[in-house]
């Protein structure tokens, strides 16, 4: 991936399709947010992804806590549904069926999020300001750039990392937000949805980790195979194969490429079969290095493709260079393939 600057105006593109226009059936945009409130153990992940050659619309809020979650309705609160309407654009403002609300008083620098549930027990409003500039990234999931040939519009994708303040109401528990959080989106994306992926692979993780404006970073990763991972024998990675893509620091102000990454897991989940445990290692392109060890303080599975096996988390990171502490949350795909191989080792 080569670094660019993503210009605010993509906050605002959701192109829909016409009857014949050869927009692909598994064309997506989507929509993530989120924040978490470490005292509390909890995360919350609201997305949306719309699929214009349905004129569909799917995702919602969902909030989790704590490390015991291994149904999808284990969350504190969903409102993830599977099919909606397109969302509605007015101005500057996004409005999901569901009620889930994105505003952009700044496109690029400024997103306002709100949501009340049809009981009114569950709400929350945030302030999303970014503190890295927006940007630019490719594909996200391994073997989707193999269906973009031809495709009838061109892809993209955006990442950056706001400071996140409000409150969530969650039943008449009121809990004040203040986090640094990521966010991230796609366009015209094709995203299939055959058995085992577009590409079989390991479970892949995206690592985003934030300590304020003078470092941020993101890498998507496998753990290598020399570390003895869970999924060893049930996949193999092409020789020569960098285990680490879309990988990027921002170090007191400078954009830098991840020139290496080592993400070593040393303990999964029970259930879920994800990291709770583990270490990231990185160099960046001026050679200046990173060390960083994270601990899950809640977990869960996550609507997702049904040929996915999806996991959002709240993990509390260590830099091991400097003693400080920040938290993010961590996310992880993997197949059917691994599911069945985590399954027989238990």
């Amino acid at each position: 991936m080569s670094l660019a600057i993503q210009p605010g105006s993509t906050d605002l593109l959701l192109p829909t399709a016409q009857p014949g226009d050869g927009t692909h059936p598994y064309t997506v945009h989507t929509y993530y947010f989120g924040f978490t409130i470490p005292e509390a153990r909890i995360g919350a992940y609201l997305y949306f992804r719309a699929q214009p050659a349905f004129g569909l619309c799917q995702g919602g809020p969902v909030i989790f806590r704590g490390l015991d979650n291994t149904e999808l309705l284990d969350a504190e609160y969903h409102d993830y549904r599977a099919t909606m309407p397109w969302p509605t654009i007015s101005g500057t403002t996004i409005t999901v069926d569901n009620g889930y609300v994105i505003s952009w008083p700044e496109p690029g620098r400024l997103a306002l999020l709100r949501y009340r549930s049809p009981d009114g027990a569950v709400s929350f409003e945030v302030e999303q300001r970014a503190i890295t500039p927006l940007l630019a990234r490719g594909h996200i999931v391994p073997g989707e750039d193999d269906h973009h040939a031809g495709a009838h519009r061109e892809p993209g994708g955006s990442e950056q990392f706001m400071r996140v303040t409000g409150q969530l109401n969650l039943r008449g528990e009121v809990l004040d937000i203040d986090c640094l959080h990521v966010r991230d989106r796609s366009w015209n994306q094709i995203r299939t949805e055959e058995p085992g992926g577009a590409r079989p692979h390991p479970p892949l993780g995206w690592t985003p980790i934030c300590f304020g404006a003078d470092l941020a970073l993101q890498t998507t990763s496998y753990e290598p195979e020399d570390s003895d991972p869970a999924w060893r024998g049930l996949y193999t990675l092409p020789d020569g194969a960098d285990p680490f893509f879309n990988s990027w620091v921002v170090r007191k102000g400078e954009l830098r490429q991840l020139v290496s990454v080592r993400r070593t897991v040393h303990r999964y989940h029970p259930v879920l079969h994800s990291a709770i445990e583990q270490e990231l290692e990185a160099v960046d392109d001026t050679g200046e290095r990173y060390h960083f060890h994270g601990e899950a303080l809640a977990q869960t599975p996550m609507h997702s493709w049904p040929n996915i096996a999806f996991r959002d988390s709240v993990f509390r990171w260590e830099d091991l260079l400097s003693n400080r502490v920040t938290h993010c949350t961590y996310q992880e795909i993997c197949y059917d393939a691994y599911i069945r191989g985590a399954r027989r080792e238990r």
